[in-house]
């Protein structure tokens, strides 16, 4: 009994790491949120310029539009990727618990799960560096 204690003990102090990888995991899609709800915003004050001058709508605004659609599928999947890498991360820590609960070697699938969630987090930063490089190189922004 002594020595089944002792081998929880051991997997709570194992998952402390990937405890300070969701947080960090959270605080990513914080950020892909916001970059998201700006997006949305953006979308429709030029929906509503559009309705308010009626017409059609100039090849820059239509360009603008266009850009903002992939900016936000780029966020929306890198959204998905993050959370499927948390979800992951938490299959990690649940195997960990039930091996040692249930005494069995689970390390290979410890392992693979890790190794996805990993995968799934640099698609997802993947995603967000290209959508901040569209949103830098299309310069629809205006300092001036």
């Amino acid at each position: 009994m002594e020595s089944h204690i002792s081998e929880i003990t051991r997997v709570i102090q194992l998952s402390v790491a990937p405890a300070f990888l969701l947080v960090a995991i959270g605080t990513l899609i914080t950020i892909l949120s916001t970059r998201l709800n700006r997006i949305v915003d953006r979308r429709r004050l030029l929906q509503d310029r559009l309705r308010e001058q009626g017409g059609e709508p100039s090849a820059e605004v239509k360009r603008e539009l266009g850009l903002l659609a992939q900016r936000s599928n780029l966020i929306y999947y890198a959204i998905l990727s993050a959370v499927t890498g948390a979800l992951l991360v938490c299959l990690v820590v649940a195997g960990s618990f039930l091996g040692a609960l249930l005494t069995t070697e689970l390390a290979e699938m410890v392992a693979t799960l890790f190794v996805l969630a990993m995968i799934a987090m640099f698609i997802a930063w993947s995603l967000f560096l290209r959508e901040v490089f569209i949103a830098v190189r299309t310069r629809t922004h205006k300092y001036w």
